[in-house]
């Protein structure tokens, strides 16, 4: 089991990554929660609360620099964000681009909504599903779509 605060190496200054539970206590503190999956990912079932600003590989839609424009109009660089996904592969990436962003205070949630997963696909840490933390499901206040950022990143896609 990995420590909760133990840094990854290779991030801006390393990155936090905490279990779900860990997560839903700073979410108890102030924290928000980021779910960088996919609109219909989040809209199938997210942590109550989150919003919803998809990261993607370059190239895909949105790519990972329309990430952090959204990013920036809903944060101030000293925001408390916590970042999650699926299993703990696109929050990690997620957490990389805000710090070198210069976002100040960004953790990851390092088992996402299904849970880490081993080598053989196996589940190695529960997620937030399995760990009995609130959910909600829908396009609520927190999805992109509601957000009316989608609208935002097809105008800067319209300029370029």
């Amino acid at each position: 089991m990995v420590d909760d605060r133990e840094p990854v190496k290779g991030g801006a200054g390393g990155i936090r990554r905490v279990s779900p539970a860990e997560a839903k206590r700073l979410l108890d503190l102030g924290y928000c929660y980021v779910d960088v999956r996919s609109v219909q990912e989040f809209d199938d079932l997210h942590p109550a609360g989150a919003l919803n600003v998809p990261v993607h590989a370059p190239g895909a839609s949105p790519s990972t620099v329309e990430f952090l424009t959204v990013a920036g109009r809903l944060f101030a660089k000293d925001a408390k964000i916590v970042v999650g996904c699926a299993t703990g592969i696109r929050s990690l990436r997620a957490a990389e681009l805000l710090l070198s962003a210069g976002f100040t205070d960004v953790v990851e949630q390092r088992a996402g909504m299904e849970g880490a997963r081993g080598t053989f696909g196996n589940v190695v840490e529960a997620g937030w599903v399995s760990a009995g933390l609130p959910v909600a499901s829908g396009a609520d206040a927190g999805s992109f779509a509601s957000m009316r950022l989608q609208g935002a990143v097809d105008a800067d896609r319209a300029r370029s």
